[in-house]
């Protein structure tokens, strides 16, 4: 399963910040996101700029505990985030809004690697996917969007709101998208 995440507005942020404010925001914003994964199982594969990946491996006796833990991460990764912004806001710092997608498909993953770089990562539509997703949080007025085949995949009381369908950037079909109640 495949968890990304960005913050919104960031380029304009970054414009307007000096760097070292700005890495002490990244710094800030990160902490409460990651670990939110740990006790949950979910893995950080890359921080991208603003930007992070993250993963849930399961497998098909796993799936709806691996789905549900994934959001209760997500939801436990928005409140976390309201702390460090309150102070950030209270000192009169930049703060930061975070939008994440979370969506269940297959991925490759493994070591790409140039003669100078080895990179470990995951690759395929569902990670493709889960960024085209989180692009909607801010069209949809939602922090965190869920896939169908991730809303689908828990039958609990958690499972996401339903959005209607929606055209994702390199997709071909419009896509069934959930909003995660953070109440």
């Amino acid at each position: 399963m495949s968890w990304y995440a960005d913050m919104r507005s960031f380029t304009a942020t970054a414009d307007t910040t000096p760097g070292p404010l700005v890495i002490e925001l990244l710094d800030e914003i990160v902490e409460p996101l990651t670990g939110s994964l740990r006790p949950r199982g979910g893995q950080v594969l890359k921080f991208l700029g603003d930007g992070m990946l993250a993963i849930f491996p399961f497998d098909d006796a796993t799936r709806e505990q691996v789905c549900r833990q994934a959001l209760d991460a997500a939801a436990e990764a928005m409140h976390a985030v309201d702390r460090p912004n309150a102070e950030r806001r209270e000192a009169g710092k930049s703060t930061a809004a975070v939008d994440l997608a979370l969506h269940v498909g297959e991925v490759l993953y493994g070591n790409v690697d140039a003669v100078d770089r080895l990179d470990f990562t995951v690759i395929g539509p569902a990670v493709n996917e889960a960024a085209r997703i989180e692009a909607l949080c801010e069209p949809l007025c939602r922090n965190v969007l869920v896939s169908a085949e991730l809303a689908g995949a828990v039958s609990d009381k958690r499972r996401p709101a339903p959005l209607g369908r929606h055209k994702l950037r390199g997709v071909r079909e419009a896509r069934e998208i959930y909003g995660l109640e953070l109440g």
